[in-house]
């Protein structure tokens, strides 16, 4: 499937964005006092990487 211009566009703004959202939830969870908070947001890094590595296969 050929991609336009304004697709790719979008597509590496959404990798970028997923990525920080991994990194800063990985942040907060290596801050975070509780084991409960912690597993919290360390779901949500894992699931902002997994979102990330699934948009990056649209680039291949």
């Amino acid at each position: 499937m050929k991609l336009n211009e304004m697709e790719l566009q979008t597509i590496r703004h959404l990798i970028m964005a997923n990525d920080t959202t991994s990194c800063k939830m990985s942040a907060y969870a290596q801050q975070a006092q509780t084991p409960e908070i912690r597993q919290y947001f360390e779901k949500a890094a894992q699931t902002a990487t997994d979102a990330k590595n699934e948009l990056m296969g649209f680039l291949k």
